[in-house]
């Protein structure tokens, strides 16, 4: 059974609310740092590296890359989720309020993103190592628990969550370190 290694991003410069696509900081630069140094010893051999094509997943995947001497591929499906509004403060107001529900009251857009991420979670035949973000975590994660919340546990920045896929269905194999951490 392959196992997806979901790696949320090290901590971003700037918040959901003040930049479209902020890079990591000082912090998140040590926590890639620090998941490549764990991934590496963990993983016998290199696998596939894919990225969120959003600066801080990229930032993130980078050591684990050169420390693999591998390329990054970059993932639009586990981009994070697309907010229906255009303005920074407006998209952080309505994603905070969709956090705080369930996946069904979310419009149609929402609904196909989560499908398409689903989809492409069941579509693969190898281990990978996914560099992405605190809400598609969340959809794996839901969808391997059967959770129904659009939001079942925090991630931290930097921890890797594992899910096992069998082409079928997703299982749970072990949930990375949460923290209360701002979501960007």
């Amino acid at each position: 059974m392959p196992t997806i290694y979901l790696v949320r991003h090290g901590r971003a410069a700037a918040g959901f609310d003040s930049h479209r696509d902020p890079g990591l900081d000082d912090v998140g630069r040590a926590q890639a740092q620090a998941t490549a140094a764990a991934l590496a010893a963990e993983l016998p051999a290199p696998v596939s590296i894919l990225s969120s094509p959003l600066a801080r997943a990229q930032q993130t995947a980078a050591p684990l890359a050169e420390r693999w001497h591998v390329e990054v591929t970059i993932e639009p499906r586990i981009a994070e989720i697309p907010s229906p509004l255009d303005g920074l403060r407006e998209r952080a107001v309505w994603l905070h309020a969709a956090m705080a529900g369930r996946w069904v009251d979310l419009p149609q857009r929402q609904q196909i993103w989560r499908n398409a991420l689903l989809e492409w979670a069941l579509g693969l035949r190898a281990d990978v190592v996914a560099f992405c973000h605190f809400v598609p975590i969340n959809v794996i994660v839901g969808a391997a628990t059967g959770a129904a919340d659009l939001i079942v546990f925090r991630p931290a920045n930097g921890a890797v969550t594992r899910i096992g896929t069998d082409r079928e269905q997703l299982s749970l194999v072990e949930l990375g370190r949460e923290a209360n951490s701002r979501v960007n």
